[in-house]
């Protein structure tokens, strides 16, 4: 029973996580990777919420780790996920990345997902590995590319 409440929790977790990269694409409102200042304010404003220029400008502050001026995937998961308890999450995706690495596969389908995650233990639904992929599937193409796949895993590391 501890492991079905186990991966329940793991699932949450990357459920959090996936929200924030979907949320992170909404921000990014040029598409350029990165999030600015004023794309922080704006979507902060479209969704009821009045920070003022200085409160933008600490929260812009706090996530910058490059010190670039702006907010880029890593750093906006970095910036969110600093509270969570992620390691045993991370460390079931960290195995099904490696394993896909060693294929030399360019891109994770939620089929390949699927049956990676199974072979190490990790039980999960074909329709939940097709949903984990398709919601960071930037480019609608059914697959992620192992890049998108590597942040997500890192940013539970």
């Amino acid at each position: 029973m501890a492991q079905v409440v186990s991966i329940s929790s793991e699932t949450e977790t990357l459920s959090h996580v996936l929200g924030l990269v979907e949320a992170f694409r909404a921000f990014d409102s040029d598409n350029d990777g990165s999030i600015t200042a004023a794309e922080l304010g704006g979507i902060m404003g479209s969704l009821g919420y009045n920070p003022s220029e200085q409160e933008i400008g600490a929260m812009m502050q706090q996530g910058d780790t490059n010190k670039d001026g702006l907010l880029s995937m890593e750093e906006f998961l970095e910036m969110n996920t600093k509270e969570l308890e992620l390691g045993s999450c991370a460390n079931s995706l960290k195995a099904a990345f490696e394993a896909f690495n060693v294929e030399g596969d360019e891109a994770v389908t939620g089929e390949e997902l699927y049956e990676v995650m199974g072979n190490i233990g990790f039980e999960i639904s074909l329709e939940d590995c097709q949903a984990i992929v398709a919601s960071m599937d930037g480019d609608g193409d059914g697959a992620v590319s192992f890049e998108d796949f590597k942040l997500i895993v890192n940013s539970l590391l």
